[in-house]
C-alpha cells in the first residue's frame, strides 16, 4: 500500500521541521558544553539528564530480553555518565559526533559491556547497529516493536488474539530485512530525527528517508496479512 500525496507531504514538512530544531538545539548545545568543557560538573550532568529518556529508550529496547530481571537500565545509565564524565575532555579535543550522538555510542558501548559480562560468549554484539547474527530468542528490537504495534488490544476479550497476534507480528517482525527493522528502531523507540538516524546508519538524509518509507510500507503490509489486518490491532 502506498502513501497517499498528502501524507507524503505531511512528512516532508515535519521532516523539516525536525531538521532545522535539532540543528538549533544543538546551537544552544554549544554554549553549554563550552562550559562543561571548562570544568562545569553541573551543566554536563543538566546536558546528560535532558538526553536521560532518549538514552533511556534505547537502552530497554536494546538490552537482552534474558537479562530484563537481572539489569536495571539505570545502572546502564548511571555507569554511561561516568565514562563520560572521564572521557569528555577528549571528546571536547576531537568532537567528530554531536553531542547526543556521542552519548548514544558511550550507552551502546556500556550496553554491549554489560552483556558480555552476564552473558559472554552469549551476548550478541551490541556494538553493531545492525545484527545479522542468528540468536535463540526473538530480538528486543522485534520484541519491542511487537509490544508497541499490539499495546492497545488490553480488554479481556481481545486477550487470546493479542497473544496470538503477538507471535505472529514477532515472526513477521523477525523475517524484515535487518535494516529496515533498525531504522525502525532508531525512529521509533530510540525517537532519532531523520539527520540523527542518517549519522548512525553511516548514509545520506534523502537514502535515510527512502528507507524509512519503504520500511512502513513493509511494516503495514505484514499486519495487514494479519487476521482482521491493521483494524484489528487498533480497535
Amino acid at each position: 500500500m502506498g502513501f497517499s500525496a498528502a501524507a507524503m507531504f505531511s512528512y516532508e514538512v515535519s521532516n523539516s521541521i525536525e531538521i532545522v530544531m535539532t540543528e538549533l538545539e544543538n546551537g544552544v548545545d554549544q554554549t553549554r558544553l563550552a562550559a562543561a568543557a571548562r570544568g562545569d560538573q553541573k551543566v554536563l550532568a543538566d546536558l546528560f539528564d535532558e538526553h536521560r529518556d532518549r538514552l533511556m529508550a534505547l537502552v530497554r529496547v536494546r538490552l537482552d530480553p534474558r537479562l530484563k530481571r537481572r539489569v536495571d537500565p539505570n545502572d546502564v545509565l548511571q555507569e554511561t555518565y561516568l565514562t563520560i564524565q572521564r572521557k569528555f575532555p577528549a571528546y571536547c579535543a576531537n568532537p567528530a559526533l554531536p553531542f547526543f550522538l556521542w552519548l548514544r555510542l558511550e550507552t551502546m558501548q556500556k550496553l554491549a559491556d554489560t552483556h558480555r559480562y552476564h552473558l559472554g560468549v552469549q551476548a550478541r554484539d551490541i556494538g553493531r547497529e545492525i545484527s545479522i547474527e542468528p540468536h535463540p530468542f526473538s530480538s528486543a528490537e522485534s520484541i519491542a516493536l511487537a509490544e508497541r504495534l499490539l499495546g492497545r488490544l488490553t480488554s479481556a476479550s481481545h486477550a487470546a488474539m493479542r497473544s496470538e497476534q503477538r507471535q505472529r507480528v514477532n515472526d513477521a517482525i523477525n523475517e524484515m530485512d535487518p535494516a529496515a527493522r533498525e531504522l525502525l528502531v532508531l525512529r521509533h523507540f530510540e525517537e532519532l530525527t531523520n539527520s540523527e538516524a542518517a549519522q548512525v546508519l553511516g548514509i545520506s538524509p534523502t537514502a535515510t528517508y527512502g528507507r524509512y518509507l519503504r520500511a512502513v510500507r513493509r511494516l503495514r503490509n505484514i499486519l495487514e496479512d494479519l487476521p482482521g489486518g491493521v483494524e484489528a490491532l487498533v480497535s
